[in-house]
């Protein structure tokens, strides 16, 4: 965990694969105990610290998760989120399947036309809560929510592409399922369709920046995460 912004109703971090945003029954401690505890040493704080969660990021998932610090920026930020106002970019790495031209379709049936390198995707997502997982539909069925995103190529290596993705809907797992059901699952995602896991246990799913008008001092506030640290992430972005 990185703090990455921060005043006096907001803290805003940069997480790892390895932790995660609130308790779960793995009983490991949460980012939001951690930094309740930072700050309770840090500032000297005497009594219980207020610290308010705004949003999930998966455990594999890396960076920026925002917190409240106080009881009316919490208000305030947790409604931006229902109505839209806080617009969230993220980075991913997929396969570069646009390389290798056997990949498109020859006739076969169990062949899929290659994706897009930019494109708006829509689809039904249901939710399979035994699994902790998703599965996207081209249509509407039961018990299926609206999922909407944009995204598009920004670098590649003779292997791998970065994906930049835009995010107008906020569902369980959507980008990890909705780019596996177009044929690009996200390196090291298991769950999802990635043939290996990445070496320390995460995917290569980052969430990258965060824009939004701030809820008490009203001025607009970009927030951007740093990559990962590792040969691909820079190989990668160093093409920017």
């Amino acid at each position: 965990m990185q703090i990455i912004y921060e005043d006096n109703h907001l803290i805003v971090v940069s997480k790892t694969c390895h932790e995660i945003v609130q308790g779960d029954k793995t009983g490991d401690e949460s980012l939001g105990e951690t930094l309740k505890r930072l700050i309770k040493e840090r500032d000297q704080k005497p009594g219980n610290v207020f610290l308010g969660v705004t949003h999930r990021l998966d455990r594999p998932t890396t960076g920026v998760v925002i917190f409240a610090k106080t009881s009316k920026a919490l208000e305030r930020i947790n409604r931006m989120f229902a109505e839209g106002k806080v617009h969230k970019t993220y980075w991913c790495i997929v396969q570069n399947v646009w390389i290798d031209a056997d990949r498109q379709v020859t006739g076969s049936k169990n062949k899929r036309p290659l994706p897009e390198k930019e494109a708006d995707l829509i689809h039904w997502l249901v939710r399979n809560e035994k699994q902790n997982r998703s599965v996207a539909f081209d249509r509407e069925v039961p018990n299926s929510k609206e999922a909407r995103l944009h995204y598009r190529v920004i670098a590649s290596t003779d292997r791998y592409a970065l994906l930049e993705v835009q995010l107008f809907t906020g569902r369980h797992h959507q980008i990890r399922c909705q780019l596996s059901h177009i044929g690009l699952p996200i390196k090291g995602d298991l769950k999802y369709g990635f043939p290996r896991s990445n070496p320390d246990g995460g995917i290569s799913l980052h969430s990258r920046k965060v824009n939004f008008v701030h809820p008490v001092s009203k001025v607009d506030t970009f927030i951007e995460a740093p990559v990962p640290d590792d040969n691909l992430w820079r190989a990668l972005t160093s093409q920017l």
